[in-house]
């Protein structure tokens, strides 16, 4: 791979300020110098609010320097006229892929670049034809894109900046409702384009995704943070933690292990990399690999059945040439106090059945009992206090967000419950401070001046305050820095346990699943096709893969151990987990003072 060479996009002293509300401005860059070369792979991280979508918009001059100077290929983007230069050179993938959706079918949206480039009609074709079946999309090229699925949405918007052969792909958080298989390929042409000799910016909350590039540049409160290799970074666990990062998982275990065998490399970022630390501890294969004691299948059976399908079928433009078979005959079931988990590819019907449950969609045929209540045969249901006890939060939760006042957006749920307004008033402090928004300081933001992690708890703050029995949560991770998802699942942990509540989530995300789930329900193209609690389903790691979905990475790990016979434990989940596990396997190191008993306790 030959070095990186001129500069390509040139940052010096960048400052930008957006004019906040009563005029008080708010400082997202703060005096920024970075230069990107031109074939470099770079990797732009931080946590929500710390400036990194607002330094992307600069480099193809979406946003104009408030102070300091942005140039591309040596053009200032403080000119208008190098506008249209700058922006055929840098092409951008927003978070929001309908924030640069503009056809009316899948193929036009991906041709309307090259069209405006002037490009002739066969070459037209040929790049939109090329960019969607690079993504997957091809078969979709005749389908409207407001019906399709936030992650086909996301692989469209990711074509249509490919077909524009641009010298450099910005993508800001572009992967992040891609399912496991989509996320992989998208790595995968990442790298390829990179070895073609494209410059690619990667913005990205999954630290995996981050370990790819050459270099890792890391903002705090718009400034740079961190510029430099990956190795170093994701090594430094104090670092990270003070930029609410974390290290990508196979470093993270490896940290673990190294503090019960000093010496053993803390910078792992990949799984060869570990198995060969690990083999380094224990050269010969174990003749009798030591393995956990079996835990308990866990039930999820706490309870009468709160939410039951049966042979649900659900299709989009139904007796129309575009019609679309969402689901094709899914049973499920989910218990009080219990939490249930619908995991599946893109477009394989997850929220749609979320949204089934929820009573927003008729089903085409089939039973849907939520509460007592058949909401497709039973008409005399009362829908609107069945809403009252069913809360749904939607894929993209801030746009659930409507009112002025943040107090008032909370309160809007429970008033419409007809409540008096004490209880309103309590519902609305208990639901805020359950998502980290004391009432007195927040209840009269504005809620567009919130963050967008705010924002996030905000809208899941208005779920809450209807005290719902049934919470369903649609890739509620998605889009989180680490520590916002890591606090968001202490949420939902607390929900369940302390206050009782039946979850159902729908997500990509396998580590979420492993921690929160009790049963999983696998959706491919509309159909279960496999079921059964957590543990259990992730033992089959080869056919979630063949599904297009993954397993978490301490199941890889221990997956990949056992090939190599040197431990046989296939129950884990978790990174802590599989660190017990492995340290039960492995030798302990002469040195240690540890007695075995010790060793484990820690572990």
């Amino acid at each position: 791979m030959k070095e990186p060479a001129q500069p390509l996009i040139e940052i010096r002293d960048l400052h930008h300020t957006y004019q906040g509300d009563g005029g008080a401005p708010v400082d997202a860059l703060r005096g920024v110098e970075l230069t990107v070369r031109d074939g470099e792979f770079m990797a732009i991280v931080g946590a929500n609010g710390s400036g990194k979508t607002t330094l992307a918009r600069h480099f193809n001059a979406l946003l104009l320097p408030t102070r300091g100077h942005v140039r591309v290929a040596g053009l200032d983007t403080r000119h208008r006229e190098a506008w249209s230069a700058v922006r055929s050179q840098v092409a951008m993938v927003f978070q929001r892929p309908e924030d640069q959706i503009v056809a009316t079918t899948v193929e036009d949206d991906a041709a309307f670049g090259p069209e405006n480039l002037g490009l002739p009609t066969a070459e037209i074709q040929r790049r939109a034809e090329w960019a969607l079946r690079t993504v997957d999309m091809w078969e979709h090229r005749d389908r409207p894109p407001h019906l399709l699925s936030v992650g086909q949405q996301q692989r469209v918007a990711i074509a249509g900046a490919l077909a524009m052969r641009p010298r450099c792909l910005v993508l800001d958080e572009a992967t992040a409702m891609l399912d496991p298989a989509g996320r992989r390929q998208m790595q995968d042409l990442l790298c390829k384009l990179h070895d073609e000799g494209m410059t690619v910016v990667l913005i990205t909350h999954w630290m995996n995704e981050a370990t790819l590039a050459q270099r890792v540049v890391a903002l705090r409160e718009g400034r740079v943070a961190f510029d430099g290799a990956p190795e170093p970074f994701f090594s430094d666990l104090q670092t990270l933690d003070a930029l609410r990062l974390e290290p990508p998982p196979f470093s993270l275990l490896a940290s673990k292990l190294a503090q019960h065998h000093p010496g053993f490399p803390g910078g792992v970022l990949t799984l060869d990399g570990l198995m060969d630390a690990i083999a380094r501890l224990v050269p010969e294969p174990l003749e009798q690999p030591q393995t956990a004691a079996p835990r308990p299948v866990p039930t999820d059976v706490r309870g009468p059945s709160l939410v039951v399908t049966r042979d649900l079928h659900h299709t989009y433009l139904a007796d129309t040439p575009l019609a679309a078979n969402a689901l094709n005959g899914v049973s499920m079931e989910a218990h009080t106090g219990g939490v249930v988990s619908l995991v599946g590819s893109t477009g394989s019907g997850k929220s749609t059945m979320l949204q089934h449950i929820a009573g927003l969609l008729e089903p085409r045929s089939g039973q849907v009992t939520v509460l007592g209540h058949d909401l497709h045969r039973d008409r005399g249901a009362d829908r609107r206090s069945l809403r009252g006890r069913i809360g749904i939060l939607f894929q993209r939760p801030e746009e659930q967000l409507f009112e002025t006042y943040l107090g008032d957006d909370v309160a809007f749920g429970p008033r419409q419950l007809g409540l008096d307004r004490e209880t309103v008033r309590e519902r609305v402090r208990w639901a805020m401070h359950i998502m980290g928004l004391p009432f007195q300081a927040y209840k009269d933001r504005f809620t567009q001046s919130l963050s967008g992690g705010e924002r996030r708890k905000a809208a899941l703050a208005g779920v809450l305050a209807l005290r719902p029995e049934v919470l369903l949560l649609d890739e509620p991770t998605a889009g989180l820095d680490p520590q916002s998802r890591r606090d968001l699942l202490g949420v939902l942990h607390h929900l369940n346990g302390a206050e009782g509540m039946t979850l159902i989530l729908a997500t990509h995300n396998m580590d979420d699943v492993a921690v929160l789930a009790e049963r999983v329900y696998v959706l491919e193209e509309g159909r279960v096709v496999m079921q059964g609690p957590t543990r259990e389903v992730f033992t089959h790691a080869s056919r979630l893969q063949a599904l297009g979905l993954d397993v978490p990475p301490a199941v890889k790990v221990m997956t990949a151990l056992q090939e190599r016979g040197m431990c046989t434990a296939t129950d884990v989940l978790t990174i802590d987990e599989a660190a017990a596990a492995i340290l039960r396997c492995i030798p302990a190191p002469q040195s240690s003072p540890m007695t075995e008993q010790t060793r484990h306790e820690e572990a």
